[in-house]
């Protein structure tokens, strides 16, 4: 199946974002290793931050799908393991240089707001997305469980590069299941 134009900018895009930063990339080199005209990206976003938009908004969803679609098939009582599963399966292949998310909003929140607070809204849909495993598993929601396991999650994002996917993946195998057995308002 051929790709799409927009779909090579995205991928080269994100590709570039994500290795070398939002700020370092500039749009000629986009367009270069695209193989497409400047016109072309201007065609399909109007702008460079449209286009970072854009690359944040569907790499999140595909990550975001991933779990979602865990957790949903996940059996009773291992919802928050399987979420957690995924998670360690996206560092391992996708996100080895920490979280595309976490860098938009520390490059963007001086320059350009916008892309940080989209960056807050897809952490938000993440904490969502692991709030709906707990329930599934407790039948109840826990709002300050679901934050601890974001917590974690975005630990492991960030110490990727430092410790090495398998390491982190290894801690946060270990480490989840002692967090959902212990829910927030039990801990002192």
């Amino acid at each position: 199946m051929r790709t799409s134009k927009r779909g090579t900018l995205l991928d080269t895009a994100e590709r570039l974002f994500y290795s070398e930063g939002f700020h370092a990339t500039g749009v000629d080199r986009v367009v270069a290793e695209a193989g497409v005209a400047r016109m072309t990206l201007y065609n399909h976003f109007p702008s460079k931050e449209a286009l970072i938009e854009a690359v944040l908004d569907r790499r999140y969803e595909r990550y975001l799908d991933e779990l979602r679609r865990a957790v949903d098939e996940a059996t009773a009582g291992g919802a928050v393991a399987a979420l957690a599963d995924v998670h360690c399966r996206w560092l391992e292949t996708t996100s080895n240089r920490g979280c595309i998310v976490i860098k938009a909003i520390g490059e963007f929140e001086q320059h350009h707001p916008a892309i940080a607070d989209q960056g807050r809204r897809l952490k938000r849909e993440l904490l969502a997305v692991i709030g709906d495993a707990l329930a599934r598993d407790r039948a109840a929601p826990d709002p300050a469980t679901a934050e601890r396991l974001l917590v974690v999650l975005e630990g492991a994002d960030a110490l990727v590069p430092v410790l090495g996917a398998s390491a982190v993946t290894g801690h946060l195998r270990a480490i989840v299941p002692t967090i959902v057995a212990c829910p927030a308002g039990a801990q002192a």
